[in-house]
């Protein structure tokens, strides 16, 4: 049987274990550990090295049978736990994590990585008292073509341990299964005595393995609780494969199936044969995996439904409601069941936060050793839920900001003792809903922002820019690119690149941000984002005859220009007077050049609109009215168009174009630049 297809599978799931993995390392007290913890990281090893051993992958195998014998050291308190013990396992799960890539692309890891990594958890097993686990046996990989499931096998031993034997009892099997059972449990061991009957199979076997190991094979042949396990002093005087149940004397159980951990659902080492595949199909499960190009489609076909059933619902609504009452009544249902529809689909797609804020503890440890500082990280709204093709996109703009904030924002405990604060900087990151959109902050409690020293710079990088200008403004200028005010390059951060890319991927997202920051109490950096891609909150608009949607994540306000408000600035350019504020006002009509529109100002409507750490006003005819749309991307169907993000399809038929908030907002600071930096 070919098992190379269960390979992804395999990895998917390791990939998952090596991450919680780390999450409980980090969390270990060296000084008194947890015990569940340390169960549950053993429990990881082990089960990434039967999978492992099942393909033949020797590198993984060897790695993990190391780890996996220092931490059953550990966890049966035979060894003593050391800070540098956790920091060579979080190098483990590294080398791992790169064993598993090296798989996944069809190739081997590099051998002086893995001997490395095999050298320094041996050293550690001969510092701590234990013996050279060179010496013990590492599991034997099992043949693809060969008939047997078990994740982890072990060869028996040369002679049986002296004085006694696992009983290892299952109920409610079938004939199929009891064939499978005793010859894995056979590859285990050495078969005393067996008895069977016509639903329970009852096998005494003198082996290495622990009752861990075992139920580890069977349960890809049987459920957990169809197991039992149990000491026994001497097996019963029976032959083997008799059919006669044998009354056995009380026992007192080794483990009890109750407290065995679910096994995790790798099932790659269980596809190793058709007759455990077979086994597994009657079983239930309470997640799938499934392509997220299948998940992509179905919200693609339930999006051109939205679109059907809002057309149906506006030629419905031309209809006399008395002589059509049930057909309107059913469009009403047809309505209320699409939407439901169409957030349900889009639920499959929502995975939580926790996906990405897990991934810092880790370098928050290793950046904080390295700075020589002492940071704690704070997680808010992990449960919060974004896109997944969202939450993946934004891990590196957020990594970039946090490394910032550890070098640039957060000062060394001196610094900060000689200032009155706790040695101990604060990083917090925090997610939560807003409307339509999630906001997400990373905020830290160091120095903040200087805004001389950040005036100062730009205008040595030649940037033209007023003394006047808001701080909100001078807090965007550190996203120019090259822009950096760090007195001292590191390989952390420095070099004045990074910043940019994180606002221009943010921007292609959909989002924006936002920075707020006091000198010496900290910065708060503030990303907002479309909670999908596929589905926007939008606010139709119309300019002439054509209809545009703004998303409404960027819309403040709307009002009615007044003659008093409205001010030149040359022939082609205005602003409007906003509570105090002087706020650009982009006339659309002149912008996307369209006919028949209002040319007088104070007869339109003007959109307040906040982006890029601005505001500015957008002119139009009238407001039409507010909806969810379905996202079309214009690029792939037609072509980029400057100051629009992406196209929709209204109710009535025709293409809509989603106006990119931002890329006008980038447009006008643009031209208002070159306006003041031409000659008078």
């Amino acid at each position: 049987m070919d098992i190379t297809q269960f390979y992804q599978a395999f990895f998917e799931e390791a990939d998952e274990l090596l991450a919680e993995m780390e999450q409980l390392l980090l969390g270990l007290d060296p000084q008194a550990p947890d015990s569940e913890h340390l169960n549950a990281i053993f429990r990881v090893a082990h089960s990434i090295k039967g999978g492992a051993a099942t393909f033949g992958f020797v590198a993984l195998t060897d790695t993990t049978h190391l780890a996996e014998n220092l931490l059953d050291r550990a966890r049966h308190g035979e060894l003593q736990l050391t800070t540098k013990m956790i920091d060579a396992f979080l190098e483990t799960k590294d080398v791992l994590q790169k064993q598993l890539s090296a798989y996944r692309d069809g190739g081997e890891p590099e051998p002086e990585m893995v001997a490395r990594i095999c050298a320094i958890l041996r050293q550690l097993a001969l510092e701590s008292g234990g013996t050279d686990p060179a010496l013990t046996a590492a599991p034997v990989p099992v043949p693809a073509a060969a008939p047997v499931a078990a994740p982890v096998p072990v060869a028996a031993p040369a002679t049986p341990a002296a004085g006694g034997a696992l009983k290892v009892h299952f109920s409610k099997v079938s004939e199929n299964d009891r064939k499978l059972l005793s010859e894995e449990l056979g590859n285990l061991g050495s078969v005393v005595a067996e008895t069977q009957t016509d639903s329970s199979l009852t096998i005494w076997l003198e082996t290495a393995c622990d009752a861990d190991d075992l139920i580890a094979v069977c349960c890809f042949i049987v459920e957990a609780d169809q197991i039992e396990i149990s000491a026994h002093p001497a097996a019963p005087l029976v032959t083997a494969k008799e059919d006669v149940e044998v009354p056995a004397p009380q026992v007192t159980p080794v483990v009890p199936v109750a407290a065995v951990p679910d096994m995790p659902a790798t099932a790659t080492a269980a596809a190793a044969t058709a007759a455990v595949v077979a086994a597994a199909n009657g079983k239930e499960s309470s997640s799938i995996r499934v392509d997220v190009e299948k998940v992509d489609q179905i919200i693609n076909l339930v999006g051109e439904l939205v679109i059907t059933q809002s057309m149906l619902t506006q030629t419905a609504s031309t209809l006399d409601p008395v002589l059509h009452e049930r057909l309107l009544s059913g469009m009403g249902h047809l309505e209320r069941n699409a939407r439901d529809l169409q957030e349900s689909v889009m639920s499959i797609r929502m995975m939580p936060m926790d996906y990405v804020f897990s991934r810092f503890p880790r370098l928050i440890r290793d950046l904080s050793a390295k700075l020589g500082k002492q940071i704690q990280l704070v997680t808010v709204g992990k449960e919060t839920e974004l896109d997944k093709g969202l939450i993946e996109r934004i891990i590196d703009p957020i990594t970039h900001l946090v490394r910032n904030s550890l070098d640039h924002g957060i000062e060394g405990p001196e610094q900060r003792a000689m200032a009155g604060k706790d040695p101990v900087g604060r990083l917090t990151l925090s997610a939560q809903h807003q409307g339509g959109s999630i906001v997400i902050e990373v905020k830290d409690d160091g120095g903040g922002l200087v805004r001389e020293k950040i005036i100062a710079k730009a205008l040595q990088q030649g940037m033209a820019i007023s003394e006047t200008i808001s701080d909100e403004e001078v807090w965007q200028l550190i996203f120019a690119p090259g822009f950096s005010t760090a007195e001292t390059v590191t390989d952390v951060s420095g070099r004045g690149v990074g910043m940019d890319v994180v606002k221009r991927n943010i921007h292609e997202m959909g989002g924006h941000v936002e920075i707020a920051s006091t000198q010496g109490r900290g910065t708060t950096i503030r990303i907002v984002l479309p909670l999908t891609l596929a589905i926007l909150n939008g606010m139709s608009v119309k300019v002439g005859n054509e209809v545009y949607i703004l998303p409404l994540n960027y819309v403040i306000e709307s009002l009615q220009p007044l003659a008093k408000d409205v001010h030149s600035i040359t022939s082609d350019e205005h602003v409007m007077h906003v509570r105090g504020e002087y706020l650009a006002l982009i006339e659309l009509h002149k912008l996307f050049d369209v006919s028949g529109a209002v040319l007088n100002p104070m007869q339109g409507i003007a959109v307040i609109v906040q982006a890029d750490g601005g505001r500015f006003a957008l002119l139009v005819d009238q407001l039409v009215g507010q909806h969810q749309v379905v996202v079309k991307n214009l690029e792939t169907n037609y072509r980029k168009v400057p100051g629009i993000s992406a196209a929709t399809i209204l109710g009535d038929g025709n293409v809509a174009l989603i106006i990119d908030v931002v890329a006008v907002q980038r447009t006008n600071r643009e031209k208002a630049g070159q306006l003041a930096a031409a000659p008078a």
